[in-house]
């Protein structure tokens, strides 16, 4: 099994050889505009202009809670635009991070890494916005990802 890396760093920039997969979650609402999102759309449009197709069209797609599309923007880089989240506001549910949704999103992210060859590299998941807390994230990402032997880097921007 491999141990999951934490470094200083930008995820917009992942810092590893071959494939890479920039993992991020987004929300139910189609809502895209704050936090890491802003960091990806600064570096490429792809991944938000399919986010918003996605979304416009999920009265007939699987658009919805712990749904992962894949967007390719280089050659050898794609973003995973996780839907992780209910909302955007913490609320009588809580915050809008759903770990169960989560773990599915992280479930289909191993199939496409392994099948890709590709490395995963994220910012903390589900920490931001979304209210999470890592200790409940980085367990899922265990059994998700590094059981899989896939090899993943989580970045905390200086």
């Amino acid at each position: 099994m491999r141990t999951l890396r934490v470094i200083k760093g930008d995820a917009t920039s992942p810092q590893a050889k071959g494939p890479k997969i920039i993992a991020h979650v987004c929300n139910d609402l189609g809502g895209w505009g704050k936090g890491f999102v802003l960091a990806l759309s600064k570096r490429w449009p792809e991944p938000e202009r399919a986010y918003r197709e996605w979304h416009r069209g999920r009265a007939g797609n699987d658009f919805g809670l712990g749904a992962t599309q894949l967007v390719q923007v280089r050659p050898d880089i794609w973003v995973a635009n996780m839907v992780g989240q209910r909302g955007t506001r913490t609320g009588s549910n809580g915050p809008p991070v759903r770990y169960e949704a989560i773990e599915r999103c992280l479930v289909a992210l191993a199939g496409h890494a392994k099948q890709l060859k590709a490395s995963v590299h994220m910012p903390r998941i589900g920490c931001g916005l979304a209210g999470g807390r890592w200790e409940r994230v980085e367990p899922i990402i265990v059994r998700t990802l590094l059981e899989q032997d896939i090899d993943t880097i989580v970045y905390d921007f200086d």
